[in-house]
């Protein structure tokens, strides 16, 4: 019940807040700003802030960068995608999530990355079930990426999430791999494939958090929370309107 209670509030309180202001001329400190207010408002605390010195309170990466960019203050110009990563602590437990979201009028290769990036991750989390193997998850992902003409990000993964921010299991999302653990039921994790435009390739800003593309060619991401169930698991993180569809739909 505490667990629910935890992502379901990472849900309501920082993504419908920050799927609103995503418009051209917005800048993604805007955002942050909005999402830290949004869970000291509900008595959440934002969990990247101060997190290994991550200085914002949820991670917003433009275009090119896969992961972990920190707001600032340039606006989000038209035919941009922004994914917004935001995660929550709530009475002891930390909830995660993020969405890539369309800024404007976005280009029909763009409209397509962000597609195949959510439905990679649909197909992931249809294969979540007691006595699976955690290191199975990649292959349905690059499976059906490799099929649109994209690549999978191999070098950041999913994780165990619960008390803590980032635990046990890993959760590769490339095929092959060589991550350990079988699923049972009460296992809580996510899954959050990287899908680049190109080349699988990233590389680290100086700032040591904002990893980007090594070819300049655009990433989209999505990410949920999971609690493995007896038959299957259940979507701790999923969005409570419209039948869960996600943000870039509406």
């Amino acid at each position: 019940r505490f667990y629910r209670k935890a992502v379901v509030s990472t849900q309501s309180t920082g993504m419908d807040v920050a799927a609103s202001m995503v418009k051209v001329g917005v800048t993604t400190e805007e955002i942050d700003d909005a999402v830290y207010q949004a869970c000291i408002n509900r008595d959440c605390y934002p969990s990247p802030l101060n997190y290994r010195g991550f200085p914002k309170s949820c991670c917003t990466s433009v275009n090119e960068v896969i992961c972990h960019g920190i707001p600032d203050q340039r606006p989000l110009q038209d035919g941009d995608i922004v994914n917004i990563d935001i995660t929550v602590f709530k009475d002891g437990f930390h909830g995660d999530l993020n969405e890539t979201f369309f800024v404007g009028n976005v280009d029909e290769r763009g409209r397509k990355l962000v597609e195949a990036s959510h439905e990679s991750l649909q197909r992931a989390i249809a294969s979540v079930k007691p006595g699976a193997k955690y290191r199975d998850i990649g292959g349905y992902i690059q499976k059906y990426i490799n099929s649109q003409g994209f690549s999978v990000v191999r070098s950041y993964c999913g994780h165990g999430i619960n008390q803590l921010f980032h635990t046990v299991p890993s959760v590769p999302h490339y095929a092959k791999n060589k991550a350990v653990g079988i699923m049972k039921p009460g296992h809580c994790f996510t899954i959050e494939p990287m899908i680049n435009e190109g080349g699988w390739g990233d590389t680290l800003w100086p700032d040591d958090w904002t990893a980007v593309t090594t070819d300049g060619k655009r990433s989209s991401q999505f990410e949920q929370t999971l609690l493995v169930t007896e038959t299957g698991c259940d979507i701790l993180t999923g969005r409570l309107e419209k039948g869960g569809q996600p943000y870039f739909r509406d």
